[in-house]
């Protein structure tokens, strides 16, 4: 009889005990950096009317102007940037958004001799935002077909068609001469505007300038994260893949016509917007008497794409950093050429404020064309990679088994 022999089963292996606490490298805390930075911003912008004071207005107003430039910037970078459509029609929906509000939120009693309805503020705002979106849905049938620079001539058609119907539909602008005024907002009962006597905090009076600051930060808070959710969603998937590919989002199941019409009103809603901010900012709505200069010309079409430009095409965040640049380094030197007399003297060549800064801004587009095509936003991203490698700390070696 003979007998099996088996081998005796080796024992498990038993997992080498973990090294102690203080040997364990420590997590780096770069999540914490982000919220951490973003909340010190918030929190600058809300103190920024206690900051300048009561005599910082100026400042504030510089400051209201890049909110403005913000508004307009997001909804451009979603067309060109997003969606890869060329549009130069800006400065027209811009016109359309504080006409359409000055007409829906103005007293009748008051301008007899002009078009009103006397709607309430917050009503007349969102039906200037909602026109310009269907004067941009108007124009879809040929958004919708175009692209690329064929569009942004097709555009650029607007803006001569919003000069001449400025300067043609009195009624409703008051024409070129005079103008209308903007009619102060209101919400809830609450006024816009100077008043007697007025809440203070921290010693500095909150009137018309503070109020105002708040409800365009408010709005362009409201714009941006709009925004980020569209980029993020798929709709923004949608608009990235025409704008790669057109026959590649078509075969993928996407309606290339209606995205590119949809991502045209979208943009034209954000112009319209800004629209009724710029009117609030001017107190008063007056169409331009040429084409090249004023708040709704050709040169404001160019410094709105040299927002996008400069803050890196499809960059939400980018398009708040190129306003900053663009519109608030014109608003800096006109205020310093009024206030401190800033290109008086012969050294600066008889250089105007408007000239010097787009000098520097078409100067920055031009060295973000040759060197960094991504914008502020790739800057960014490249400056935060390197800090996050920098701040993470060096991994150790693991011990050798025996």
């Amino acid at each position: 009889m003979s007998e099996t022999v088996t081998k005796p089963k080796a024992p498990p292996a038993v997992p080498p005990p973990p090294p102690p606490a203080a040997a364990q490298p420590a997590k780096p805390r770069r999540g914490l950096l982000k919220p951490i930075a973003t909340a010190l911003f918030v929190l600058l912008l809300i103190a920024l009317p206690i900051i300048t004071g009561n005599d910082g207005i100026g400042y504030l107003k510089v400051a209201q102007y890049v909110l403005i430039g913000v508004v307009g910037g997001i909804g451009l970078t979603l067309l060109l940037g997003q969606a890869g459509q060329l549009s130069l029609a800006h400065p027209f929906f811009l016109l359309v958004g504080a006409v359409t509000y000055a007409v829906l939120a103005g007293d009748p009693q008051e301008s007899t001799d002009l078009v009103a309805f006397g709607l309430p503020p917050i009503v007349a705002m969102i039906g200037a935002v909602a026109l310009c979106g269907l004067v941009g849905f108007a124009f879809a049938p040929v958004s919708g077909r175009l692209r690329g620079i064929y569009l942004g001539v097709a555009s650029l058609s607007l803006v001569f068609l919003g000069l001449w119907l400025g300067q043609s539909l009195a009624l409703f602008t008051g024409g070129t001469s005079s103008g209308r005024s903007a009619p102060i907002f209101e919400l809830f009962g609450f006024r816009f505007a100077n008043s007697t006597p007025a809440p203070t905090i921290a010693g500095v009076a909150i009137q018309q300038q503070q109020r105002l600051w708040y409800l365009f930060l408010i709005l362009a808070a409201i714009a941006y994260l709009l925004a980020r959710g569209a980029t993020r969603s798929r709709i923004g998937r949608a608009w990235r893949a025409v704008r790669d590919n057109e026959s590649a989002a078509a075969a993928m199941g996407v309606d290339v016509r209606r995205i590119k019409a949809g991502a045209f009103v979208i943009s034209s809603a954000y112009a319209g917007l800004a629209g009724v901010m710029l009117a609030l900012w001017l107190d008063l709505v007056k169409p331009d008497e040429n084409e090249f200069t004023g708040n709704y010309s050709i040169t404001v079409s160019i410094a709105f794409l040299a927002i996008v430009i400069i803050g890196g095409l499809g960059s939400v965040p980018g398009a708040v950093v190129g306003a900053a640049i663009v519109f608030g380094l014109q608003q800096l030197f006109l205020l310093g050429a009024n206030q401190f007399g800033w290109f008086a003297d012969a050294e600066f060549g008889g250089f105007s404020a408007v000239v010097v800064s787009t000098l520097i801004y078409g100067t920055a587009v031009v060295l973000v064309v040759l060197f960094e095509p991504g914008g502020a936003a790739a800057i960014g991203r490249r400056l935060t990679a390197r800090f996050s490698r920098a701040s993470a700390p060096s991994p150790t070696p693991r011990e050798e088994r025996p």
